[in-house]
């Protein structure tokens, strides 16, 4: 069974790269390291790590090439140590043990530029520019910025980029410190984090959407609960659900990421690697306890503006991120994304090994064979090294039947 470890360059830093890739190599049976080339602020606890909690800021651990920012509004901020290179003597340490390499690469979801360059992040119905880390798809800075760093991570000679946050960001996760005490429903957070930027509208437009009508219905869909009024009942369900102006306007995001997706491909095949998109949709249902419900992912992703067939069919691997605690429910997602993927478009899903997900090693296995079984995913994936552990991580090799 193929497989990947996700990891931190600070991981190798702390624990020594030799030592981490015993682990995750030898005793794990792992065939691949996903490695974080570039990534967002974030607060972690790291159990085995000299510092059991870690504080990440936004950026990459490589210098931006000149070529590709030196002229660009958008550049990374750079992370300490970046000039020490440590994804290509990753590689190089990799290489020598015949295992691959994969840059996992945060896009989108930055919050120092988003702070920086407020009019290139997404703007609401009510025209609030108040989601500083999710930078816009359709903004042409951004996409520039995103096919540069994809092209930055690739030299870094690795065999895959692995693109996260390649999409629109949703309201729930839109800063690090949010507050409300106003009872939003399913539909009130989905039409709040909706873009209506000039670009999100031209898109539309240019599509035959009525962008103006889409913005007032959203607005008027909100409106009540803020002041006051009863919020949506229920899980979202599908795009019926909506007005059909709102409708219209949510199905023209999905043609701004995989045209993005296509580009951001094609600059990745240029540098002599390939993408691996991920989809964050199964994050977004399991995330907090691991009980997605509702409709299964594949089915869900329009919500990130996300069509994975249309997506699929321009990127050469697909990623899902199964955090569920029930092996059934990871079976039918990864089947019903491998249902619509084409047949050349490799498909790997993304299994916790712990809390929330996963009491034991038996659990794992199951859910490692039902993401496997009847022509499902072609590899299995674990996140994350440096954030569980070592007992938790020593359920690996049991999933991987080692």
């Amino acid at each position: 069974m193929r497989s990947a470890m996700y990891t931190f360059v600070e991981d190798f830093r702390a624990e020594g790269t030799a030592a981490v890739l015993d682990r995750v190599l030898g005793t794990y049976g792992c065939d691949t390291v996903t490695v974080a080339a570039a990534y967002h602020r974030a607060r972690d606890v790291t159990p085995h790590g000299p510092a059991r909690v870690t504080l990440r800021g936004d950026g990459v651990h490589f210098s931006p090439p000149a070529d590709l920012f030196d002229e660009a509004r958008l550049i990374p901020p750079v992370q300490p140590g970046a000039l020490e290179e440590p994804l290509r003597e990753l590689r190089g340490t990799t290489a020598e043990r015949g295992a691959h390499l994969h840059g996992w690469t945060v896009f989108l979801h930055n919050t120092t530029l988003g702070l920086a360059h407020p009019d290139v992040t997404q703007e609401n119905c009510f025209g609030d520019r108040a989601a500083p880390a999710d930078l816009c798809p359709a903004h042409p800075d951004v996409r520039a910025y995103a096919v540069a760093l994809a092209r930055s991570v690739a030299r870094q000679g690795v065999d895959a980029v692995v693109a996260e946050s390649l999409h629109y960001g949703t309201f729930g996760h839109g800063y690090h410190h949010e507050r409300s005490f106003v009872a939003l429903g399913a539909w009130e957070e989905f039409l709040l984090g909706l873009c209506f930027c000039a670009y999100c509208v031209r898109a539309a437009e240019g599509r035959g959407v009525d962008a103006r009508k889409a913005r007032a219905e959203a607005v008027s869909m909100t409106v009540g609960v803020l002041d006051g009024g009863a919020p949506s009942s229920g899980d979202l369900s599908d795009l019926d659900g909506l007005p059909e102006p709102v409708a219209a306007y949510a199905r023209a995001r999905r043609d701004t990421v995989t045209s993005l997706a296509a580009e951001v491909a094609e600059a990745v095949a240029d540098e002599g690697s390939e993408l691996v998109f991920l989809d964050l949709t199964g994050a977004a249902k399991g995330y907090g306890d691991g009980l997605p419900t509702g409709a299964l992912a594949a089915d869900d992703a329009w919500r990130i503006g996300v069509a994975p067939a249309a997506v699929g069919a321009v990127v050469p691997g697909y990623g899902l991120l199964a955090y569920a605690r029930d092996p059934a429910r990871i079976g039918a997602d990864t089947a019903a994304y491998r249902a619509v993927l084409p047949d050349a478009c490799s498909l790997r899903t993304v299994l916790r090994p712990g809390l929330p997900d996963t009491t034991d090693a038996g659990a794992l296995a199951e859910k490692a064979a039902a993401a496997t079984g009847h022509g499902g995913a072609d590899a299995v994936d674990f996140y994350h090294y440096g954030l569980l552990p070592y007992p938790v991580l020593d359920r690996i090799p049991v999933a991987l039947g080692r």
